[in-house]
């Protein structure tokens, strides 16, 4: 049985209909890269048992989106009221996070999802890191081709020993794309910085004391992962964390829809 990975969805319009989207190269990262079965979550806030969820799940993955989370999550306003946000999204996100990490399930966060949880567990979010003194735009070019958006943008310091550098097998820095107009400001509660930008920004962070693998990048690996080392070992660890979790809880009963995904 290949370990079920939760990822939850975005609120999206097409045309005059609400929709929930989740991008296919998560998918295929989930799929191609760590080895699991997908199961998409509607962003539903309290409408989800999330309990129930993540009594079924062996992982979850918090992928990037268009929207921001929503700055009255970390005591601002909105200082952009032309970015979107997703209200639906964070009332399901935010609490998911916290809870996953409190029964141990594995959790890998991307670029949004790095942001989600950094949010749930306290932290602050710079709304425009451009115009934080000191840091570079993280932007990517809007008029550029996707290839290039997606492109190395800049170089990482990975921190030696941690769990970036474990799940790369080196401590090496290493360069990454950059699509992101916010970030980190304050940390939350817990979190330990695993990479930053040459500008000082963090680019990545793990959960001290997690239960489980439990790692947030502000980058983009899951973009043509098959064809880049890096991504692919993330990936894998991810994958592998999920696998242990199916290994240790062979007994945790499950619905008989989701044991035969």
């Amino acid at each position: 049985m290949k370990p079920v990975v939760l990822i939850p969805a975005c609120s999206k319009d097409l045309g005059r209909h609400p929709f929930f989207v989740v991008g296919g190269k998560y998918v295929d990262a989930v799929v191609h890269g760590a080895g699991c079965q997908p199961l998409l979550v509607p962003p539903l806030g309290d409408a989800l048992d999330i309990d129930g969820l993540l009594d079924q799940a062996d992982g979850l993955l918090l992928t990037g989106s268009v929207s921001n989370v929503h700055p009255a999550h970390f005591a601002q306003t909105v200082a952009d009221p032309e970015l979107p946000l997703d209200p639906a999204r964070d009332a399901t996100t935010l609490p998911l996070v916290r809870r996953a990490l409190a029964l141990g399930v594995p959790l890998f966060a991307i670029c949004r999802g790095f942001q989600e949880v950094n949010v749930a567990l306290g932290g602050s979010l710079h709304q425009a890191v451009h115009a934080v003194a000191g840091i570079r735009d993280h932007r990517e070019d809007p008029k550029a081709p996707i290839d290039v958006q997606y492109g190395p943008a800049h170089p990482l310091h990975v921190k030696p020993g941690g769990v970036l550098a474990r799940a790369l097998g080196s401590a090496a820095d290493i360069i990454v794309n950059s699509l992101h107009g916010q970030g980190v400001d304050r940390l939350g509660a817990g979190l330990e910085v695993e990479a930053s930008a040459e500008d000082g920004l963090v680019e990545a962070f793990s959960v001290a004391g997690s239960r489980a693998f439990a790692l947030g990048v502000q980058w983009h690996p899951e973009w043509k992962m098959r064809d880049n080392a890096v991504s692919i070992k993330l990936f894998e660890a991810f994958g592998r964390a999920c696998r242990e979790r199916v290994n240790n809880d062979a007994d945790r009963p499950r619905s008989r829809a989701v044991h035969n995904l």
